[in-house]
């Protein structure tokens, strides 16, 4: 179903002046608070993150989604919008860095504030406090008076640590004329874990992590003014999109480019269907649909719900399964997608589940189709800090002290199951790990931003990558794997 235009749902962008300020506590709090009192709440993350949208579905009860301006171009911010938060009360976006940090270079694209005047929301701004008073006036006046398109609604202030201290902060901001919307005192007894790529996913302290959402929430009941949060909320304007839709987005997805003269096209993969092609005839009668496998479990926690989403529509049945205790895949498994996680923190229990590896590279090597990003590049190679893994790739992976991060273009290089040389694609690159080589002898990518290089392996069905991508981008992608796994039925 698509949601018709204007669209309207009460909204707020929960920012910050920095990283480190208290953007999870309090974004996390207030849905989880609002739920409780029976709203129907939509969570979302501006930025590509895949930990912060697991605290969210904790704390809503529905899946935690992001919106990408730079992955997904600025215009598919508002439609991914809609299409999370349809029916529902009220929703939540959690910013990213600081209000006005974005992609590097690039001005606002992929900032807080752009996502916030994209959704045409009010903006609360989260301020750490321990270490000031009067002058928390000035921090906010700047960033209120920077952009005047982005409307800021209010403070909460955070790591408060007296009463004085609170009379002092609410006089400053009282001169300036900015609304203290919630005091939060220091409270250690609530905070997650974190460790070298952010918070520990929920996946792997689920029992810890509802102890914290709820603590999280009892916090932000005690130290907020909901009403005015919500009333603030309401005077967010309806937006004039379609919600997006799997559906729609696969049927609207126009030819792809022609491949960068910087990176000479490989021929074509194992497992991808011929270029030009007819669509796979995934329908049919029930239990024919392609079984996709895709990795979870706490070892593989990254993925974005659109990419199950755009399987699905695509004529695919998807099945969760989790290489850590299953010890083979799914029945019926034609295809397979080994996303994100931290299998560096698992590497002796994945080594040591020897049945389902196996199984893995039985079904690479028949040339079945496998899509694998970061942990799922590591999991296929032939070892993880000299633990052995699948040995489908030659090649061999281990922690690094060097963190690699940061936003990247790319276009494919070679021919694959999950996309044709030439396509190109936005995405992020995030880890501790090196992999030795960093390519195989035909590449996945080519970045052409900001470095140039090739990097990733395509054997077979296999295609393999650092680069997380967010198919939303380009679904086309999802319909050419879900094809290829059709292909093995």
């Amino acid at each position: 179903m698509v949601t018709s235009y204007p669209f309207n749902v009460p909204r707020l962008v929960i920012a910050a002046p920095s990283s480190g300020s208290g953007k999870t506590t309090v974004a996390t709090g207030l849905m989880a608070a609002f739920s409780e009192r029976g709203l129907a709440v939509s969570p979302h993350k501006a930025g590509p993150d895949y930990i912060d949208p697991g605290y969210h579905a904790l704390a809503t009860g529905r899946p935690g989604r992001n919106l990408d301006a730079f992955m997904c171009g600025p215009e598919l911010v508002a439609p991914l919008f809609a299409h999370g938060a349809a029916g529902c009360d009220l929703a939540v976006v959690e910013g990213v860095m600081g209000l006005y940090d974005g992609a590097a270079g690039r001005g606002e694209l992929a900032s807080t504030a752009q996502v916030a005047k994209l959704l045409r929301a009010p903006v609360v701004l989260v301020v750490d406090a321990s270490s000031q008073s009067r002058s928390v006036a000035a921090l906010v006046h700047g960033f209120a008076s920077f952009d005047p398109q982005v409307r800021l609604g209010g403070v909460i202030l955070n790591k408060v640590g007296s009463d004085r201290h609170e009379v002092m902060l609410r006089e400053a901001l009282e001169e300036a004329g900015m609304p203290v919307l919630g005091v939060l005192r220091r409270a250690p007894q609530v905070a997650t874990p974190s460790r070298h790529l952010g918070l520990v996913p929920v996946a792997e302290r689920h029992t810890d992590a509802l102890a914290s959402v709820s603590a999280l929430a009892a916090q932000v009941r005690a130290g907020c003014d909901l009403d005015a949060l919500m009333t603030l909320a309401r005077t967010a304007p309806p937006l004039d999109c379609e919600a997006w839709s799997p559906a729609a987005a696969l049927t609207r997805s126009a030819g792809l480019t022609s491949a960068s003269p910087a990176f000479e096209a490989q021929g074509s993969g194992g497992g991808a269907p011929a270029d030009g092609a007819a669509p796979a005839d995934l329908g049919g009668a029930p239990g024919r649909r392609p079984v996709v496998a895709v990795a979870g479990g706490p070892a593989f926690t990254f993925s974005y719900a659109e990419h199950a989403e755009l399987l699905t529509a695509a004529g695919a049945e998807v099945v969760t399964f989790d290489p850590l205790r299953d010890e083979a895949l799914p029945p019926g498994t034609t295809g397979l997608v080994i996303g994100g996680g931290f299998p560096e923190m698992y590497a002796p229990e994945l080594s040591a589940n020897e049945p389902l590896r196996a199984a893995v590279a039985a079904f690479a090597a028949s040339g079945g189709p496998v899509a694998a990003e970061c942990a799922g590049l590591l999991y296929l190679g032939r070892s993880l800090d000299g633990k052995p893994m699948c040995g489908v790739l030659d090649a061999d992976a281990r922690m690094s002290e060097r963190l690699t991060l940061g936003y990247r273009e790319a276009v494919a290089v070679s021919d694959s199951a999950l996309a044709r040389a030439g396509t190109r694609l936005r995405g992020h690159e995030f880890h501790r790990t090196v992999v030795e080589p960093g390519a195989g002898a035909a590449p996945a990518w080519g970045f052409t931003h900001p470095e140039r290089r090739v990097e990733g392996f395509v054997q077979q069905g296999v295609h393999a990558s650092y680069l997380h991508t967010h198919w939303a981008a380009e679904p086309s992608v999802a319909r050419r794997f879900a094809e290829a796994a059709a292909a093995r039925r």
